[in-house]
C-alpha cells in the first residue's frame, strides 16, 4: 500500500455545456501536498476540469455535471455548502486580476468576509500571506498603494496572496504564468515549489516545460479525456500513449 493520501477522488466525471460534453469519464486521484499538473492542448477540458474542482462551473449557464468528487472524502457537490468549499480550494487565474483597491485590502479582503476585524490580526494576515507569496519584501512600502499599479507578475503574486489569506488546503492555477515575462514566470514556479510544502496545488499550463519543471504529477487531457496521468517524469520519459508521447514531442498541438 502507498502512503499517499488522496486530497480529491474523481469518479466517472462527465460535464456537460447544454449539449455538448466538455468532460468524459474523468478518473483521478490527486495526491496531497503535491503540484499536479494538467496539460493539453487548447479546448480539451483542462480548465473546465479545473474550474469544476471548485464548483465555478456552477455559475455557467447550462452546465450539468455527472459523477463525483470528493475532497477528503465529502462529495462536493452534494454534502459541502459551495462558500465552504471555495474558502478551502482557492483558485488564481490566467490574468491577474487584483481587486480596485490597495494591495492591503486586497488580501485583508478574504478574512474581512469572514468576519476579521481587528486590525492587529489583519496586519499579521496580510504580512504572512505576502511574504509566503514571495512579495513582501517588494511592496511593503506600498501597502497603500492600488494593487493594480505594480507589474504584472507582482500582481499575479498578490492575488496568490489573497488567495493564501484564507488559508486555503487546495490552490487551483489556471495558466497563471500565461500572461507574464519569464523573469516573473520563474518567480511565480519557484513560489508553487515553496507552497506545496503545506498546501495541494493544481496547475493548468500550456508550457511543457513548466510542467516538467515543478510538477509532481501530470495529467495529459485531449478532447474532454484524461489520455494519460501519471508521475511527471514517467509521462515526460517513456509515454505509455502514443498520443501523449506525440504531444509531448510536439508532433501535435
Amino acid at each position: 500500500m502507498s502512503n499517499e493520501v488522496s486530497k480529491f477522488s474523481v469518479q466517472e466525471l462527465d460535464l456537460y455545456y447544454s449539449n455538448f460534453q466538455a468532460l468524459k469519464k474523468i478518473n483521478m486521484e490527486i495526491q496531497e501536498k503535491e503540484i499536479t499538473a494538467f496539460i493539453g492542448p487548447s479546448g480539451c477540458g483542462k480548465s473546465t476540469f479545473l474550474k469544476t474542482i471548485n464548483r465555478m462551473n456552477d455559475l455557467v449557464e447550462g452546465v450539468k455535471v455527472d459523477g463525483k468528487i470528493y475532497l477528503d472524502g465529502v462529495d462536493i457537490y452534494k454534502d459541502i455548502d459551495v462558500i465552504k468549499l471555495r474558502s478551502r480550494v482557492g483558485m488564481v487565474f490566467q490574468q491577474p486580476n487584483p481587486f480596485p483597491m490597495s494591495i492591503y485590502d486586497n488580501v485583508a479582503y478574504g478574512p474581512r468576509i469572514h468576519g476579521i476585524k481587528k486590525k492587529s490580526v489583519l496586519d499579521e494576515i496580510v504580512e504572512k500571506s505576502l511574504r509566503q507569496a514571495a512579495i513582501w519584501d517588494e511592496v511593503k512600502d506600498k501597502l497603500k498603494k492600488s494593487a493594480r499599479a505594480v507589474s504584472g507578475g507582482q500582481q499575479q503574486r498578490i492575488c496568490i496572496a489573497r488567495t493564501l489569506a484564507v488559508e486555503p488546503e487546495v490552490i487551483l492555477m489556471d495558466e497563471p504564468t500565461s500572461a507574464l515575462d519569464p523573469i516573473s514566470t520563474l518567480k511565480i514556479e519557484d513560489l508553487a515549489v515553496e507552497l506545496k510544502e503545506q498546501y495541494t496545488i493544481i496547475i493548468v499550463t500550456h508550457n511543457m516545460q513548466q510542467a516538467s519543471r515543478i510538477s509532481d504529477k501530470t495529467a495529459f487531457f485531449l478532447t474532454g479525456e484524461v489520455i494519460e496521468y501519471g508521475k511527471t517524469e514517467q509521462i515526460f520519459n517513456t509515454p505509455k500513449n502514443k498520443k501523449t508521447e506525440d504531444y509531448i514531442t510536439g508532433r501535435f498541438g
